[in-house]
C-alpha cells in the first residue's frame, strides 16, 4: 500500500466532493460496499436536480480512487450483492464478479434507498425502493424495470407530508420498507408519517406509523429481522420472529436526530463476520443477529457520536464509515462551502473509544396507561448512572413497579415500586453499578404518565 497521509483514520486523497457551481448542494457517500477487489461507494446531491459532480467511485486495495465513467448524478443510498448472479449492485449501477458496470437507466432518475432480494423469482428479480415511495422489480440480466406500486398511496400517507422512505429488506416471505419522514407535526401528535411497513406479495401491511430508517437481518441466525427507528420519547427497535413483530425502546443519544432529514441513514449492517453494528440515534450498540428462545439477546451500547453515517462495512481488515461532512444545501448554509465528504478507516475496536455511551428517553410521555400493563422493554445495560423521573394526572397516588430483566431473555423480576402522590412526580435513582438488559414500568391505576430514563 502507498504511503497516504491519514489524520486519525481519516485519509484526505479520498474524500468527494460535489461541483462548487452552478448550485452548491451536497456530496454525502450513500453506500459502500467490497466487491471485485475493490471498495464501491456512490455519493448524491440533495435531488438529481440539484447539482452536479457526485457518482459511482472505485477504490483500489493501494487506496487509489478513480470516478468511473459510467457515473450518474442522483441520490442513491442502496446496495445488495444478488449471488445467484454474481452480480453487486449499488446506486442504479450493477457490477459483476470482474468488475465491469452497467447501470438500470430506467431507474437512474429516482431517489434510490434500498434494494431487496425478490419473493418470487430471486434468481433473476430484485426490487429497488425510491425516496418518494416509488417501488420497482428488476431483470438483473435484462435490467427491464417495472414499476410495482405508489408506496404513498398504498401506506395511506397524510395528505401534505414529505415522504423520505429509506432502507428495506425481504425475509421471511416479506419485504420490509422503512419511511421516516418526521417534523414537528409528528413532535406535537398532529400526524403520524413515519412508517414501518411489510408486503407479502399481495397486500401492504403498516406496523408502525413512527419514523423508521432501516431494515436488516440474517437469515441462518434465527432469520429475525431488525428495524431502527424513532419517535418522540425513544428510539425503537422492532424486531420480526417468525412473523410478530416486538417493540423495544432505545436511549437517545442526541436531540440532533430529531427530524426525518437528520437520520441519513442510521444503518443496521454486518460487519465482522456473523456480527452486527447498528447506528441509531447518536449511538452505535453491538446486535448479535441470532435469536435464541425467540428472544433478541444481547443488545450492548458502545459508544455516542454526532456523525451523519450514511454506510458503513468491513474492508481489507478495517471498519470503513462513509461520511456527510459538509452540505451547503442550495445555501442554506451560507456558511458551508463546497460539499464534501469523507471516508473514516480504522480498527473497529477503536469505536469503544469514542465517546462513553450516554443518552435518555421514556417508555412513556404523557400518555394513557392502564392499569397492571407493563410499558416496553427500555435498554438498560451499557449505561453508568441511571436515573427514572415518574409523574402522573391521577387524584390519587399511583404506585408504579420497576421490573428488570437481568437475563436478558424476557423474565421480568421485580426489582422495586415507587409511589408518586397524587398528580405529582418522583425520582428513582439506581444503586452505582446497579445493570439489567432491560427494564419496563407498570403502573397501578389508569392514568395519564411519563416514565423517562436518564443515563449518563
Amino acid at each position: 500500500m502507498n504511503a497516504r497521509p491519514q489524520i486519525s483514520g481519516i485519509f484526505p486523497h479520498l474524500h468527494v466532493s460535489a461541483d462548487i457551481v452552478p448550485r452548491r448542494t451536497e456530496s454525502g457517500i450513500g453506500a459502500l460496499m467490497p466487491w471485485a477487489d475493490s471498495l464501491w461507494m456512490v455519493t448524491y446531491p440533495s435531488n438529481p436536480n440539484s447539482g452536479s459532480g457526485t457518482g459511482l467511485y472505485q477504490i483500489t486495495p493501494d487506496l487509489e480512487m478513480t470516478k468511473r465513467p459510467e457515473s450518474v448524478v442522483g441520490v442513491f443510498a442502496n446496495r445488495l450483492v444478488h449471488h445467484e448472479s454474481d452480480q453487486m449492485i449499488i446506486g442504479p449501477h450493477i457490477i459483476d464478479a470482474d468488475g465491469a458496470v452497467r447501470t438500470i437507466d430506467a431507474i437512474s432518475h429516482i431517489r434510490l434507498t434500498g434494494t431487496m432480494r425478490h419473493l418470487t423469482d430471486p434468481e433473476n428479480k430484485l426490487y429497488f425502493l425510491g425516496m418518494e415511495g416509488e417501488f420497482f422489480e428488476v431483470d438483473v440480466h435484462s435490467l427491464e424495470a417495472t414499476e410495482l406500486c405508489d408506496l404513498k398511496r398504498e401506506l395511506h400517507m397524510p395528505e401534505g407530508m414529505w415522504p423520505h422512505f429509506k432502507g428495506g429488506h425481504s425475509q421471511q416471505g416479506r419485504v420490509v420498507v422503512c419511511n421516516n419522514s418526521y417534523d414537528e407535526p409528528e413532535f406535537l401528535g398532529q400526524r403520524a408519517a413515519g412508517r414501518l411497513a411489510q408486503w407479502d406479495g399481495e397486500t401492504w401491511t403498516v406496523i408502525e406509523d413512527s419514523p423508521f430508517m432501516d431494515a436488516a437481518g440474517r437469515e441462518n441466525l434465527g432469520c429475525a429481522i431488525f428495524a431502527n427507528g424513532w419517535d418522540e420519547r425513544s428510539a425503537i427497535l422492532r424486531v420480526c420472529i417468525d412473523g410478530n413483530w416486538r417493540r423495544y425502546r432505545l436511549p437517545k443519544g442526541s436531540h440532533a436526530y430529531d427530524h426525518g432529514w437528520l437520520t441519513e441513514w442510521t444503518r443496521i449492517r454486518e460487519v465482522e463476520t456473523e456480527r452486527f453494528l447498528m447506528d441509531c440515534h447518536g449511538i452505535i450498540y453491538e446486535l448479535p443477529a441470532q435469536v435464541y428462545g425467540g428472544n433478541v439477546w444481547g443488545v450492548k451500547p458502545i459508544c455516542q457520536h454526532v456523525k451523519i453515517m450514511p454506510d458503513f462495512c468491513s474492508w481489507m481488515g478495517m471498519l470503513v464509515i462513509a461520511g456527510n461532512q459538509n452540505t451547503p444545501n442550495n445555501d442554506n448554509n451560507p456558511v458551508g462551502g463546497q460539499p464534501n465528504a469523507g471516508l473514516w478507516m480504522g480498527h473497529i475496536e477503536e469505536l469503544w473509544s469514542w465517546g462513553k455511551p450516554q443518552g435518555w428517553g421514556g417508555v412513556w410521555r404523557d400518555d394513557k396507561v392502564k392499569s397492571g400493563e407493563p410499558s416496553d422493554p427500555f435498554l438498560m445495560t451499557g449505561f453508568d448512572q441511571k436515573v427514572l423521573h415518574l409523574r402522573h394526572d391521577a387524584d390519587r397516588s399511583v404506585n408504579f413497579a420497576i421490573e428488570v430483566d437481568f437475563l436478558g431473555d424476557g423474565s421480568f423480576e421485580r426489582y422495586a415500586t415507587v409511589k408518586v402522590p397524587a398528580q405529582s412526580y418522583a425520582a428513582h435513582v439506581f444503586e452505582p453499578g446497579f445493570s439489567a438488559h432491560w427494564v419496563r414500568v407498570v403502573a397501578s391505576r389508569k392514568c395519564t404518565a411519563t416514565a423517562w430514563f436518564v443515563y449518563t
